[in-house]
């Protein structure tokens, strides 16, 4: 876990690299679409390169546990990610930006990054979160059928894994932004459930 000194230089650092004369936006991803707990003046579809979306992040207290750790979403290198973009508030950005640091930041499995977002109305720069390749959170790349087998057996603090892997799928759908792979786990992970309801006979993934 990262200190709170570590934390707040986190953040200072990554502000001191704002581009001059913009507002403070944020690239949403994974659950800031559905689940965003930022005060944000505009929300817009937004488009990033150079990072695509994956199961890369393995989750041992959120989405799962020591014994049985989850998965959740990150953005690692190569492609081109949709999702939404949000406006902080002029009156509210520290508040708001500590609130998200304490979020995505505390684990030590993310990098903070300025990328260049496409939007409906232009061109944007805001704040993503991109894994860090070098913790032991990160997974590399998994097939769909390790991914759904373990979404299905893990759950932690926040609730199941596959509970996360099916709202970001349906929050996709809601804001009209495709991402074929999200939803071809999704209707896995909803058809494994319903041809075999008992997981508990299956095995967990230690890594």
């Amino acid at each position: 876990m990262i200190s709170e000194e570590d934390l707040l230089t986190s953040l200072k650092s990554t502000l001191q690299k704002k581009p001059r004369n913009q507002s403070i936006w944020v690239f949403g991803y994974g659950s800031l679409i559905w689940n965003p707990m930022l005060e944000y003046v505009e929300k817009r579809p937004a488009r990033i390169r150079g990072y695509h979306r994956g199961f890369y992040c393995w989750s041992r207290i959120n989405r799962g546990s020591p014994e049985t750790p989850g998965l959740v979403l990150a953005l690692d290198r190569g492609g081109s990610c949709r999702g939404l973009a949000y406006q902080l508030s002029p009156d509210s950005i520290e508040k708001e930006l500590l609130i998200l640091w304490r979020r995505e930041m505390l684990g030590k499995v993310y990098v903070p990054k300025w990328v260049r977002a496409e939007t409906t109305e232009g061109y944007v720069d805001a704040i993503t979160f991109v894994i860090d390749r070098s913790t032991a959170a990160y997974t590399g790349k998994l097939d769909d059928d390790r991914i759904v087998s373990i979404a299905i057996k893990a759950s932690g603090h926040y609730g199941s894994c596959s509970d996360y892997l099916i709202e970001t799928a349906k929050s996709l759908k809601f804001e009209n932004i495709q991402d074929r792979k999200i939803f071809q786990l999704a209707d896995k992970l909803l058809t494994r459930k319903r041809h075999f309801p008992d997981t508990s006979n299956e095995p967990t993934d230690k890594e």
